[in-house]
């Protein structure tokens, strides 16, 4: 019986040490290094591919993901939206600038200052992180050397408080877009223990520096010449995850890369503002030619979907409205001109409100987000020929008299086969008909067709319409 009660025992012990086994095993499990790349200017399609990534990170447990970045900057709002993804994710995020010759700049400076781990490869730099809008924003450009004060003549086209030429309000504007990014970009610095005194500079004067003066500065953590290189160097490094210190392991982890999917890259061929510009003028010119011949559906089809398409990629997109409105108002002024010709002022004036409205349509001046002089020129001169003449001639023929037909037959010239009291036979265009008249005909006479009854033409003498009036 004791041993019995022995094995009964026994058995629990085993069963909980089994569990207790298997728990541990789990937590000491780690998961793929993960490697995203950015080589495009950052929107809404690289917040999307980030965001999604430390998503499936996160889900995979992965010991760290490393952006691989070459950008000229990008949009505010998506740089934001990457460091928030970057700020609140459980996973270490490195950026590294690579390779030779990449640069992280304008927003790329700011994401590398949000990361956990900032590296750079030999030949890159980082930098020149300004703000910029419609009309630009000059930084104040710093004293002669050796001297605090600045003479009349090398006073700053922008300065704190006032403006050399009187904008005032301009000059209140681009005040508040420097400080408020100079506080961003310190207060990154200040999370990640980076250089603040050199990113205020790198707003303020839009200072640019190479990888191996980045380092010195404390401005990034490593220089790293490849891959493997930065993996090595950051084996063992502890970072601060929500307050938590935690140590990265990247010994024998397999390097896993994940690339776009097809939503992130739809959305950043649909976000590339030459097409959804494209987009846009194809859903408005194909519901125009719906609407102009209704029933042709294809027109129609195309050109709600593609403006739909535009519609939500503007939505994502700092676009200036104004720009917008010209654009319809010359589009409209051209149509204008098709059904009231104006010897060209309406065509004219339709033209240039278009190129206006197409140049100042993206209200921002970042890198990779503006519409190519090349392909407003295009659509300008094309829109003009479509709605001036090819619209104008369709319109016009639609006014013209049906020729063919049977409608055609209608107000036409016949001629009297035989003599006949009620029916008969007439010619027309070449074709015997049977007609029927109120009254006598005779062969060879001329008479009018008023109207088509079947394959019976109702005919009249010319000139009987007017004797009745008279009479």
């Amino acid at each position: 019986m004791k041993r019995y009660a022995r094995f009964y025992l026994v058995i629990p012990l085993l069963v909980i040490t089994g569990f207790l086994f298997n728990s541990i095993s789990a937590t000491s499990v780690q998961g793929p290094i993960i490697q995203l790349i950015v080589e495009e200017a950052i929107g809404p399609a690289t917040d999307d591919y980030i965001k999604r990534a430390l998503e499936t990170a996160t889900e995979s447990n992965a010991e760290i993901v490393i952006i691989q970045m070459d950008t000229p900057g990008g949009l505010d709002s998506a740089m934001r939206g990457i460091i928030k993804n970057i700020a609140s994710s459980t996973v270490p995020v490195a950026t590294y600038v690579a390779p030779t010759g990449a640069r992280a700049a304008s927003a790329g400076t700011y994401i590398l200052y949000a990361s956990h781990i900032a590296a750079m490869a030999p030949g890159t730099n980082l930098g020149a992180a300004t703000p910029v809008k419609i009309g630009g924003i000059s930084p104040p450009t710093p004293g002669k050397s050796g001297k605090d004060k600045q003479s009349k003549d090398d006073q700053p086209m922008w300065k704190p408080g006032g403006d050399v030429n009187g904008d005032v309000n301009e000059t209140a504007m681009q005040n508040k877009l420097i400080n408020d990014a100079v506080a961003y970009i310190r207060s990154l610095a200040e999370l990640r223990g980076r250089n603040k005194e050199w990113a205020e500079k790198a707003v303020r004067e839009a200072a640019s520096l190479p990888a191996a003066e980045a380092l010195k500065l404390n401005v990034i953590d490593i220089l790293a010449i490849s891959m493997a290189d930065l993996l090595k160097q950051i084996d063992g490094r502890e970072v601060d995850i929500h307050g938590q210190k935690r140590t990265i392991n990247t010994t024998g982890l397999p390097l896993t890369k994940i690339d776009p999917d097809w939503r992130s890259r739809l959305l950043s061929v649909i976000t590339n503002p030459n097409i959804a510009y494209i987009l846009m003028l194809v859903g408005i010119y194909g519901l125009i030619l719906e609407f102009s011949n209704p029933g042709a559906m294809v027109p129609g089809t195309i050109g709600a979907i593609s403006l739909l398409l535009a519609l939500y990629a503007f939505q994502l997109l700092p676009i200036n409205y104004a720009g917008m409105g010209l654009i319809l108002l010359g589009i409209g002024l051209m149509v204008g001109e098709a059904f009231a010709p104006s010897f060209g002022v309406l065509g004219i004036g339709g033209v240039i409100s278009f190129v206006i409205g197409s140049i100042i349509l993206m209200d921002t001046e970042a890198p990779g987000f503006g519409i190519d002089i090349s392909v407003i020129i295009t659509f300008a001169f094309t829109s003009a020929l479509i709605f001036i003449f090819v619209v104008g001639m369709a319109f016009k023929a639609r006014r013209r008299p049906v020729v063919s037909g049977l409608e055609g037959l209608i107000g036409g010239e016949a001629t009297v086969v035989n003599d006949f009291d009620h029916k008969g036979t007439v010619t027309i265009h070449s074709e015997n008909w049977q007609a029927v008249s109120d009254t006598p005909l005779h062969k060879n006479q001329q008479v009018k067709v008023i109207d088509v009854k079947g394959l019976t033409l109702q005919v009249e003498p010319f000139g009987s319409s007017i004797q009745e009036d008279e009479s």
